[in-house]
């Protein structure tokens, strides 16, 4: 029983922590541009060629 007293702060912060974490990924601007970023996957930034 006294384990409960333990973790149920320690749970309680980490979802704050994760929530706080989302927060701030959608204030930073993290999910603008989804389209974007799955064509940016597909683009060949770099020159080196083989042969």
């Amino acid at each position: 029983m006294g384990i409960i007293l333990i973790l149920a702060p320690i749970s309680m912060a980490l979802g704050l922590a994760g929530l706080g974490a989302f927060w701030w990924t959608l204030r930073s601007g993290q999910y603008d541009d989804p389209a974007g970023d799955a064509a940016r996957i597909l683009m060949d930034d770099s020159d080196n060629r083989i042969g």
